[in-house]
This record gives C-alpha cells, structure tokens and sequence, in this order.
C-alpha cells in the first residue's frame, strides 16, 4: 500500500520562500492551473470519514483521485489512489454524468495556481507545491511517497525540511476544507 505524506503551511511571501528553497538546490518546473472538483458519497459522509474524491483537471490532463484519512496527528499522511482520465474535452463531463447517475454529488471546487519544485531533502527527492488558492490563500506543500515501511523515515524528512526553512503552524485541513469554512483562521 502506497501512503501520501504531506505537509502543508500557510505563507505570506510565496516569492521570499522561493528562493530559500532555490538556495538550497530546488528546481522549479512551469507553473501550472488546476481545478479540482470534489465529489460526496451518496452512502457515506466523507467529511465524517475523513476521506476525499475528487477530478482534477491540468489543462487537458485530468486524474481522479481517492484519498483516505488521515492516519497520523502530525502530517497529512494518508492512502492515495490516483488514476489517469481521458485526455479529451469529454472526459471530465463524461465521468461527472457517471458520478451524477451513482448518486454521488458534486461538493465545490478549489482552483489554484500551483509553482512545482523538487528538491532532494536527506537523499529524497521531495515534491514541493507552492500554491496560490482562490479564495483561501497562499501555502507551499512537501510531499513524498511512501510504503508502510517507509512512513517514519518520509514524515522525518518533511519535518526536518519544514524546521530548516523556518516553517510553523502546519496546516492539516485540505484545500476543500479550507474553502467551506472561510480560509485559514
């Protein structure tokens, strides 16, 4: 089983930490728009069950994603099952009429313009997320990748790049959650 182990912080100056990172030998790729449409369960709660589904589309990319709970109180690390969609205009309505006809309905959707970086962080290659969100505010985000075996080991990493860039008061609620309630406090 694959985990996502993330860490995310809010930010006032995504720029002044983007050279920080550079300093420290990261490569940024070109930023990218994403629009992620979230998904209720007819069945089941998910706000209760700490799970997410969403379609998140990347120009014309799109992937469909569940995400499970949380499984610890300090990161955001959590099972991630993320699949390609169709590259064509009508893959996003087509699974939506799909979702739609099982009973699932549509929550909101979060748009975000995200600058991606990479930088290797105790010999892993972290990615990192420096996001602008509309309507919630500015964050950067660590993420790796890893098996039951490896957790310990991806959390230490992140946490020991979050100290070492001065980061505080990491953010556990998502993107969405952000959104229903009003942004960060």
């Amino acid at each position: 089983m694959h985990y996502e182990v993330e860490q995310k912080f809010p930010v006032r100056d995504l720029a002044e930490l983007e050279a920080r990172l550079i300093a420290l030998g990261a490569r940024l790729d070109a930023p990218i728009e994403q629009r992620d449409c979230y998904w209720a369960h007819p069945c089941r709660d998910f706000a209760q069950t700490d799970e997410a589904l969403r379609i998140r589309q990347i120009g014309t990319r799109c992937l469909v994603t569940y995400k499970g709970p949380k499984i610890d109180g300090t990161t955001k690390t959590r099972r991630e099952i993320e699949l390609p969609l169709s590259e064509s205009p009508e893959g996003v309505a087509q699974w939506t009429e799909l979702l739609e006809a099982l009973g699932f309905q549509s929550v909101a959707e979060v748009r975000k313009l995200r600058q991606p970086a990479h930088l290797t962080w105790q010999d892993a290659e972290v990615e990192i997320a420096l996001d602008r969100v509309a309507q919630v505010g500015t964050f950067v985000e660590f993420e790796l990748t890893a098996d039951t075996e490896g957790l310990e080991a991806a959390k230490s990493r992140i946490l020991s790049l979050a100290a070492a860039l001065g980061l505080v008061a990491a953010e556990r609620r998502s993107y969405l959650e952000l959104l229903l309630t009003g942004g960060p406090p």
